[in-house]
């Protein structure tokens, strides 16, 4: 087994009790039964449910594991000190909604740079370069805004189809 796929399978699980666990709090759907974090991250009803429960940092650590993104960058998307941070994960709480919002938004844009180019260590040379398409800035100094981390998307899904900027 691929530390990849650990890291997957862990993920799938930490969503599943998420769900489980917030059932009184989210739309009562029996895919939660059966729920994947691919499935998660394509559904956009089910984000707005964690965001509104809070991701908790269980499943926080999972994501930051599994994206291309450092412990200040992290620190920094959210808007906190990394001591801060580090208080989360020794009270083992859930993070607010705005916070929670910023967590899933970092998972999308990895996810998709990961389709787009099949290899984290690709993904994060090409948001660590400057863009043409971008105005020749980062793509990693535009994901921190909503507006920034729609046009890095919108970027790597042009990369994905073959148009060039």
């Amino acid at each position: 087994m691929t530390p990849t796929m650990n890291i997957e399978q862990k993920l799938d699980k930490e969503i599943s009790l998420l769900f489980k666990h917030a059932s009184g709090e989210t739309r009562n759907d029996a895919s939660h039964k059966k729920l994947t974090y691919s499935g998660f991250i394509s559904d956009k009803m089910l984000i707005i449910d964690a965001i509104r429960i809070g991701i908790p940092y269980s499943l926080f650590d999972l994501i930051q594991e599994y994206t291309p993104f450092s412990e200040s960058d992290w620190a920094n998307f959210l808007d906190i000190s990394t001591k801060s941070l580090q208080r989360y994960k020794q009270s083992s709480k859930q993070f607010k909604p705005n916070q929670s919002e910023k967590i899933i938004e970092m998972a999308e844009v990895t996810n998709v740079g990961l389709d787009v180019f099949g290899d984290m260590h690709k993904f994060k040379l090409w948001l660590d370069t400057p863009n043409f398409a971008l105005a020749n800035l980062k793509p990693m100094d535009l994901i921190k805004d909503s507006y920034g981390k729609e046009l890095v998307i919108s970027e790597l899904t042009r990369i994905n189809y073959g148009i060039l900027a």
